[in-house]
């Protein structure tokens, strides 16, 4: 397991304060096992009458010498034992979020935002108390529990014997529980997911549910998978609840069956007064390991079956990924070209959804864009615009034919190098909550002052920061909140163009912004287009004028191909839609 290996190894990394914290934490137990030794020959002396006021204060001394020892040495164990354990914790959050961030955009179409963040979070917080506690309260056990049964059989093996008795049944008792818990804690950690993702959503979508009132059914499904949350976690704790007073009722049998047989062999004479005090000590430090077994248990089933979860995701590999000795690529020189490309979301090209085949959302797309070319793609929704802008980036590979630069095919290409030849603009803009600045600049963190002037100028977006009091430094709020939904468009085209590629996509950049900036968009995307290849998706064909191919997409196929000119001769889907659109204009003059 993957996510074993690297536990391993951050362990490795963090030997020395390993090392350091089992060297304090056993020599916290030996001046604890120590103490019982003590307190014999303190009593022994006592019964004896060869002890006096001096001599007490004397042993006095050393208790209190051996407990500021135990504080010492303990400080150092939690501190090498917490660290390590949030460094561990710390690394393996890092590496899942690398590994996340190298999954295929086709992972998270089927996985939900909120079980990531409970991997992230709650999962994490479960391996890191299992490789601090849970280790510490092992070795803990280990060494205190071995140690306590030797000074124990060297003080009376016969009574050691009869005070280890019930410990077969602590052994069964663990073995039973701990596949129980392990069961258990996998479905609290799912339901936990769960339950993240239904939080998330709700405050995501928190002005949608007020729009429309919808705040008690809101809260009324919140309720259920919280119900469903609580109701496996009092199955579970029902489970480890049974499990620690099992273990304290054996632990008391052996305390009961040392007062019996241990007080008999007292008044026999057997043993000695400190003898019988130090040997109930041993038990007491025994009882201890006792205890935590169950403990140790409830730590590593947690942490085990919080593991299994991370490791799933470690395990996923990117369908997207670059082959072995693939080639860098540059700048393209030449063309892009599709050859009978096919594409479906499903790997299979056609899934079953209800009684009926769904067909794929591309098929025979055959294209050829000469460097320097502007391509205009048209067509009715779900035909497969965003679809064929995303196969050239490999945010998705194709399922047939293929797609080259200048005669290589994508998939022989470095992927990173390839996405750097593309500056994409998505359909629905997304924003960090941060600045302006920090939202523009990500295309391109290397642009002077002038590069971010100049792309928000091009994106008609100058104007509109000015009116911001801070400017540039303006916080755009989470997702953009404080933006309209034409400004933030906008800014996802500033990023876009900042980036400076040679491939500029843009899928429907103007949707969102009245005529007067579409058309200054519009001469933007004129410009661009003298010195890039571009890609552009739009449904106002007024955006699409001047390139020097449009298709029309229609169920995935390419219905139609020209340009403007050629296209408005016909009685076909462009034409039909530039009438509409020609009418709508002339009314909207009034």
């Amino acid at each position: 397991m993957k996510s074993i290996y690297l536990l391993k190894s951050y362990l490795i990394e963090k030997r020395l304060a390993v090392i350091v914290g089992v060297v304090c934490l056993i020599a916290v137990d030996m001046f604890q096992l120590y103490l019982p030794r003590l307190i014999k020959r303190a009593i022994d002396d006592l019964t004896a009458f060869r002890i006096d006021l001096g001599g007490l204060s004397l042993y006095a001394l050393y208790m209190v010498g051996i407990a500021v020892m135990i504080g010492m040495f303990r400080y150092g164990w939690l501190r090498c034992f917490v660290g390590m354990s949030r460094r561990v914790e710390e690394g393996l959050r890092n590496q899942l979020f690398e590994h996340v961030q190298t999954l295929s955009p086709s992972y998270f179409d089927k996985t939900k935002t909120g079980d990531l963040m409970a991997h992230a979070s709650n999962d994490m917080l479960q391996v890191r108390m299992a490789t601090g506690i849970g280790v510490v309260t092992i070795i803990d056990t280990i060494f205190m529990g071995t140690a306590a049964i030797a000074f124990m059989a060297y003080i009376n093996v016969s009574l050691t014997l009869f005070a280890l008795a019930p410990m077969p049944l602590v052994v069964l008792a663990s073995w039973y529980f701990s596949k129980k818990m392990h069961l258990m804690y996998g479905e609290v950690q799912e339901t936990f997911s769960e339950l993240t993702e239904v939080v998330r959503e709700r405050l995501a979508g928190i002005r949608i549910i007020k729009a429309y009132n919808r705040e008690k059914d809101s809260l009324a499904g919140l309720e259920k998978i919280s119900g469903v949350y609580v109701s496996n976690n009092l199955k579970l704790a029902r489970i480890t609840g049974s499990f620690s007073p099992m273990i304290t009722l054996f632990s008391n049998m052996s305390l009961a069956v040392i007062l019996c047989v241990g007080g008999r062999q007292t008044i026999l004479t057997d043993i000695t007064a400190g003898d019988f005090v130090a040997f109930t000590s041993y038990m007491g430090l025994l009882m201890w390991p006792m205890m935590a077994v169950g403990t140790v248990t409830n730590l590593v089933q947690r942490g085990k079956a919080s593991l299994d979860r991370i490791n799933k995701i470690l395990e996923t590999r990117p369908d997207i990924a670059d082959i072995p000795n693939a080639k860098a690529v540059q700048q393209i020189r030449h063309s892009i070209v599709f050859e009978n490309v096919g594409f479906s979301y499903n790997r299979d090209r056609l899934q079953v959804a209800g009684d009926r085949l769904q067909a794929p959302a591309l098929s025979e797309i055959n294209l050829k864009i000469e460097r320097g070319m502007t391509l205009g793609i048209i067509g009715p929704p779900g035909s497969g615009k965003t679809a064929l802008l995303s196969l050239t980036p490999r945010f998705y590979d194709v399922c047939e034919g293929r797609i080259l630069i200048d005669g290589t095919d994508i998939r022989d290409f470095k992927l990173r190098d390839l996405r750097t030849l593309i500056s994409f603009m998505p359909q629905e803009p997304f924003l960090f909550a941060g600045t302006i600045r920090e939202n523009i600049m990500f295309g391109n963190d290397k642009a002077q002052e002038s590069d971010l002037i100049k792309a928000v100028e091009a994106a008609a977006l100058y104007d509109t920061i000015r009116s911001f009091p801070e400017g540039f430094e303006t916080v755009v709020g989470e997702r953009g909140v404080i933006l309209s939904g034409g400004q933030k468009q906008r800014i996802a085209l500033a990023r876009a163009l900042i980036r400076n590629s040679p491939v500029l996509m843009l899928d429907d950049p103007i949707s969102q912004v009245d005529a007067e900036t579409a058309s200054s968009i519009i001469n933007t995307i004129k410009s661009a287009a003298e010195a890039r290849t571009v890609f552009i998706v739009s449904h106002r064909l007024s955006a699409l004028r001047f390139a020097d191919q449009i298709i029309t997409l229609k169920e995935g196929r390419i219905t139609e191909s020209g340009t403007h000119e050629q296209l408005a001769q016909y009685e076909s889907y462009y034409a039909k839609t530039l009438r509409l659109q020609q009418i709508e204009e002339e009314l909207n003059a009034f």
